[in-house]
C-alpha cells in the first residue's frame, strides 16, 4: 500500500510519522513542531503497530522523550540545532546503546548493558536524532536470513505475513517500512541491510569499507579479519534523500575506529554522462522474472535520465568472489562455531550446519591464501569500475521468499545463498551500494540496488534517487490494512 496524499488531508495536516526524516527535522528547526511531538507521533505508531509486526523489541520510550525535551530546550535558548534534530531512529539488536543490553537476540546476553553508544549511534545522536528502541534480528546474525531472534520471535514482513521481511537487520526494516522510526541503522556484510529494503519497500545504503567508524566487538577482542573487512554498519530510510541525510552524519574518521577514513562525501564530477553497467542475472544463474523486470525499469529510467546503460555479461569474478567470501569467513568462523553453538537453539544452528559441511576446510597456508586473494578480487572490481563507474543489478535475484526456507533444507539454503549473491560479491570487494525500490509486484515490493567505486557513495545515491523519482516510494505501509 503506497501512501499519497492526492485527495487527502492537507501535507500540514499528516501525522508527523508518515513525512520523511528530512521533513520532520526541517520542521523542528522551522518551529513547525517540537522534537517532543515528533517522538509522541512515533511512540503512538509503534504502540498501533509493532504487536502486529514485532520489529521494535526494546522500546526506550523514557529515554526518547528525555532526549526530545533537552532538544526543545536548546531550542527555546536560542541555540542552533543539529541536522537531524528530532529525527526516529531504531537501532539493530547487536548496535550498543548506553545503558541498554545489546542482546544480539540470544537469551545469553538479554542483561549485557552497553556502557556506551556505537560510534554510529553516538553520530546520529550527536546529529540530534533520538534513538526509540532496538530492533530484533536473526539470533546472533547466524540463525539465517529471516529475522527470528531467541528473546523476541519472529519479526512480520507487513506487505505479506507469509514471506520474510529478510534480515540480518530485518527488524529496522519493517519499523522504517511501518513509520515507527524516520530511519534505522543496521549492519551488512552480505545484504543485511539490503535484502531488508528490498523485501520491505525502503531504501539502505551500505557504505564502503572505511567510510564509516563501526565496533562490532562482542567483549574485549575486536572480530578476526574476513569479519572486519566485510561488515560496515548502515542506515535505512522510506527515501534517499534521508539515506543522504544519515549517510552525511555517520562518513568520517574516529580515532575509536582506525579504518574510518576523511574522504570528501561527494567526489569530483565525471565527464560525460556516467556508464552504468547493468548485470541482471550475475554468475547466470537464474534471476526471477519480477526482478529482472524491476532492474529493467531502473535501467529505462536511468537511460532517460542520461546515464549511459548498458547490458553486460557479469561482474568480475562472481564466482571465485563467492568461494573465497565463504571460505575465508568459514575457516575464521570453524574455530569458534563449538562453542556458539552451545548459544543457539537446535532449530538456529540449522543455517550453519547445513553451510559448513560444504565448505572446504583451510589451513593457515589456505587461509593466507585467501587473503591475499581478496585484493586481487578487489582489484579486478576496481578496474572494472573505473569504466562502469556504476553496476545496476538484483538485491535478491527472487521476490520475498517464505521465513526460515535458508534452514528448511540443503535447497532452501543454497536458493537463499544464490539469492543473495551479489551482496555477498559487493561486501567481499568493500564497494558501497544503495538499495531501493523498483516499484510492486504481485502486491510485494520490489528492489534494485547501484553497486559504485570505493568512496563514491555520492555517485549511487544520485542514480538512485533517479529511480525513485521515477518509480515511486511506496512507504509507509500499515500492516494492518495490508492483512486485511
Amino acid at each position: 500500500m503506497s501512501v499519497t496524499w492526492e485527495g487527502k488531508p492537507r501535507p500540514e495536516d499528516r501525522a508527523w510519522w508518515t513525512r520523511t526524516a528530512g521533513e520532520q527535522a526541517a520542521a523542528v528547526h522551522d518551529g513547525r513542531v517540537s522534537a517532543a511531538e515528533l517522538v509522541e507521533s512515533h511512540l503512538a505508531r509503534i504502540t498501533e503497530v509493532n504487536p502486529e509486526v514485532n520489529a521494535v523489541t526494546r522500546l526506550l520510550a523514557g529515554e526518547a522523550r528525555e532526549a526530545a525535551a533537552g532538544l526543545d530546550r536548546r531550542r527555546e535558548r536560542g541555540e542552533a540545532l543539529p541536522p537531524l534534530v528530532g529525527v526516529c531512529f531504531t537501532v539493530k539488536e547487536s548496535l550498543a546503546i548506553r545503558g541498554v543490553p545489546t542482546t544480539h537476540g540470544a537469551i545469553r546476553f538479554k542483561e549485557a548493558v552497553a556502557p556506551a553508544d556505537a560510534p554510529p549511534v553516538a553520530r546520529l545522536r550527536a546529529a540530534g536524532a533520538i534513538p526509540v528502541g532496538h530492533s530484533n534480528m536473526p539470533t546472533l546474525t547466524l540463525a539465517g536470513m529471516h529475522t527470528r531472534s531467541q528473546l523476541s520471535g519472529d519479526t512480520v514482513n507487513p506487505w505479506d505475513a507469509g514471506r520474510t521481511p529478510g534480515g540480518s537487520s530485518g527488524g529496522d526494516g519493517v519499523a522504517v517500512a511501518c513509520g515507527m522510526a524516520g530511519l534505522g541503522l543496521g549492519n551488512d556484510a552480505g545484504g543485511s541491510v539490503r535484502i531488508p529494503a528490498a523485501f520491505c519497500g525502503t531504501a539502505a545504503l551500505k557504505p564502503t569499507y572505511g567510510r564509516c567508524a563501526a565496533d562490532h566487538r562482542m567483549g574485549p577482542d575486536d572480530p578476526p579479519l574476513g569479519a572486519q573487512l566485510c561488515v560496515v554498519d548502515g542506515p535505512l530510510a522510506r527515501t534517499v534523500a534521508d539515506l543522504r541525510l544519515a549517510f552525511d552524519v555517520l562518513a568520517g574518521a574516529d580515532p575509536g575506529d582506525p579504518r574510518a577514513v576523511p574522504v570528501p562525501l561527494r567526489g569530483a564530477p565525471l565527464k560525460g554522462p556516467v556508464r552504468v553497467a547493468v548485470v541482471s542475472d550475475p554468475g547466470g544463474l537464474g534471476t526471477h522474472p519480477s526482478v529482472r523486470d524491476a532492474v529493467g525499469r531502473a535501467a529505462d529510467v536511468l537511460a532517460d535520465a542520461g546515464y549511459a546503460v548498458e547490458e553486460v555479461p557479469d561482474v568480475p569474478r562472481l564466482e571465485e568472489a563467492l568461494e573465497v567470501y565463504d571460505r575465508l569467513l568459514m575457516a575464521e568462523f570453524a574455530q569458534t562455531w563449538p562453542v556458539v553453538r552451545e548459544v543457539l537453539a537446535p532449530e538456529e544452528r540449522r543455517f550453519v550446519e547445513l553451510r559448513l559441511p560444504e565448505v572446504e576446510a583451510v589451513d593457515l597456508s589456505g587461509y593466507i591464501g585467501l587473503t591475499g586473494r581478496v585484493l586481487g578480487l578487489r582489484r579486478s572490481w576496481a578496474r572494472f569500475l573505473e569504466r562502469y563507474p556504476l553496476v545496476l543489478g538484483p538485491v535478491f535475484t527472487e521476490p520475498p521468499v517464505e521465513p526460515g526456507l535458508e534452514s528448511r533444507d540443503g535447497a532452501g539454503n543454497l536458493r537463499v545463498r544464490a539469492g543473495m549473491r551479489l551482496c555477498t560479491a559487493s561486501s567481499l570487494v568493500g564497494v558501497p551500494a544503495v538499495a531501493v525500490p523498483a516499484g510492486l509486484d504481485a502486491g510485494l515490493p520490489t528492489g534494485v540496488q547501484l553497486i559504485g567505486r570505493a568512496y563514491r557513495e555520492d555517485l549511487c545515491l544520485d542514480a538512485a534517487a533517479e529511480v525513485e523519482a521515477r518509480l515511486g516510494v511506496p512507504t509507509p505501509v500499515d500492516p494492518a490494512v495490508r492483512a486485511g
